[in-house]
């Protein structure tokens, strides 16, 4: 006879041994009909819960916490009212040092299952100030707020601006206050709610495609104090966008610049078609390793800029660059790394997809006097295949989250360069592209992580690889 294996609102008692390599809260449970792999969201390793079943994947089972039972010695109080409904931070109850040991040992354990030997694997340097550390902060304004267990029925659900809830992206949560984020985005981020409800203006519905306020960006410089605010609507409609704009500047002087862009696309994403600019040059000024960075409305730039220095001192000292040497570097964006590189560098090449991106690298080059660093726009695959990377002694990559393409890891596979350093946000990737390097003669000598996302589970990291004699 067949045994009955857990079902939907099963209730077990779970401890929880470890975070898994996705960083989710796990533990072994079990059960007459098999061993199971627990994940309860929000507990935490040392926790011992009582939780329900709400999904079953073969032997793994997600859990919905019910009760506490007994807490690890490693729990904390968050700060946020909002933690646990946010999709944002999701380590806010975890001990700031055991979040470090956690986010070290991911790193280990994504390269033991690539089967990638780290010569060493230092601890996480730390965020000095781990609250209110983000420079910038992306809002959504939505047509179907989250309603709360304890909001009376039949209450007005129909503007929010805010973040996601975990796990339920059509609907966005109306934010009071973020700890994470720069100190004046709290009282920003509602006005310009207060002013649109009083306005009478309508927010996005992803559903349905209608609405006129989408998205709302907030940044500042943490060496000007300037503050930057992006405004993205479904249409210009400046009938409607002047009084808005006029009334948010009128309650929000911190504001130096405000930009308004359109965008007509059903995707939800901040930016647009167009930029109208309503105040300010629409952009601002940031200091990084010396260096001044003009960073416009759409830009990417670290969000954690101290953080971001130390990122980029580590990176420039592992590949210790001299003066008579050829740097290339992968995935550029606005320069970040290769200005500072330039600097101890004899030649740094920037490539990048990004066509604003480059525009900007190049930008922040002429700004900085910097003339030994020169920047194209192309796909790091393709340009690999028609480049010469043999003209380069030490490589640079900076990939986004899912990794470097298996074209252009075979290209860096084939370089004599006598370095590489590769930065990543994510342990999983980087670790699958090690393997991938390894193949090719590279030897991973050393990771040195640094938390430049205290209380998420993200951690950057800088990997070095030298070549096997």
């Amino acid at each position: 006879m067949q045994l009955r294996k857990p079902r939907y609102g099963d209730l077990f008692e779970v401890e929880l041994e470890t975070i898994d390599p996705r960083g989710r809260p796990c533990g072994s449970l079990e059960h007459e009909s098999g061993r199971f792999k627990a994940l309860v969201e929000g507990a935490l390793p040392g926790d011992r819960v009582r939780a329900s079943v709400i999904r079953r994947r073969r032997s793994e089972l997600e859990l919905r916490l019910v009760e506490l039972l007994r807490a690890s010695p490693e729990r904390t109080r968050p700060r946020c009212a909002h933690f646990g409904v946010c999709g944002g931070c999701r380590f806010q109850h975890l001990e700031y040092a055991a979040q470090l040991a956690l986010k070290r040992a991911w790193i280990a354990r994504h390269f033991e299952l690539a089967r990638v030997a780290l010569d060493e694997l230092q601890d996480v340097a730390p965020c000095a100030q781990p609250w209110r550390y983000r420079n910038k902060m992306d809002f959504s304004f939505s047509a179907r707020r989250w309603v709360a267990p304890d909001e009376p029925l039949g209450v007005d659900a129909s503007f929010a601006l805010g973040l996601h809830p975990r796990e339920q992206h059509s609907k966005v949560l109306s934010i009071e206050a973020c700890p994470i984020q720069f100190e004046a985005a709290d009282a920003i981020v509602r006005d310009a709610r207060r002013i649109a409800l009083d306005q009478g203006l309508s927010a996005w519905d992803d559903r349905t495609h209608v609405g006129l306020l989408r998205h709302l960006v907030l940044r500042t410089s943490r060496a000007t104090g300037e503050v930057l605010a992006q405004l993205t609507t479904s249409s210009a409609a400046p009938e409607r966008i002047d009084p808005y704009v006029r009334a948010l500047l009128e309650a929000q002087p911190a504001i130096t610049t405000l930009v308004q862009c359109v965008s007509e696309r059903a995707a939800s994403v901040a930016g647009g078609e167009h930029e109208i600019v309503w105040r300010g040059s629409g952009k601002l000024r940031e200091r990084l390793a010396g260096l001044w960075f003009e960073v416009s409305a759409s830009a990417f730039f670290q969000t954690n800029t101290e953080q971001a220095e130390r990122l980029v001192a580590i990176a420039l000292e592992e590949l210790s660059a001299t003066r008579e040497e050829r740097v290339l570097d992968l995935y550029c964006g606005a320069g970040a790394f290769s200005l500072p590189l330039a600097q101890c560098a004899g030649e740094v090449l920037g490539v990048e997809l990004s066509e604003s991106a480059v525009r900007d690298a190049q930008r922040n080059a002429e700004l900085n006097a910097i003339t030994n660093a020169r920047f194209v726009c192309g796909d790091a695959a393709q340009w690999l295949g028609a480049g010469d990377v043999g003209a380069f002694d030490a490589l640079l990559v900076d990939p986004p989250r899912a990794g470097v393409h298996p074209k252009a890891l075979a290209a860096l596979g084939a370089a004599r360069a006598r370095r590489l350093v590769y930065v990543s946000c994510n342990p999983q990737s980087a670790a699958r592209d090690a393997a991938q390097l390894a193949t090719h003669g590279w030897r991973a000598l050393r990771a040195r992580p640094v938390d430049l996302f205290p209380h998420t589970p993200h951690v950057e990291c800088v990997f070095t690889f030298e070549r096997r004699p």
